[in-house]
């Protein structure tokens, strides 16, 4: 028998699907920071829950 083809199983799966609606300017502002720091756009706005979750935890 073949071995199981696709890609491998992760300890933490992302199956949770979040869809957001901006503004324009809102929109400019993240994918100016996604350039700058040279990141996707969902990695920016994971950057962002940290450092909020970080301020409520002062």
């Amino acid at each position: 028998m073949s071995p199981r083809t696709g890609r491998p199983k992760t300890d933490n799966p992302k199956n949770i699907r979040l869809e957001i609606r901006l503004d324009n300017e809102t929109n400019e502002i993240l994918e100016k920071c996604s350039a700058v720091l040279n990141l996707t756009k969902t990695d920016v706005i994971k950057r962002g829950i940290s450092l909020v979750e970080k301020s409520i935890k002062k």
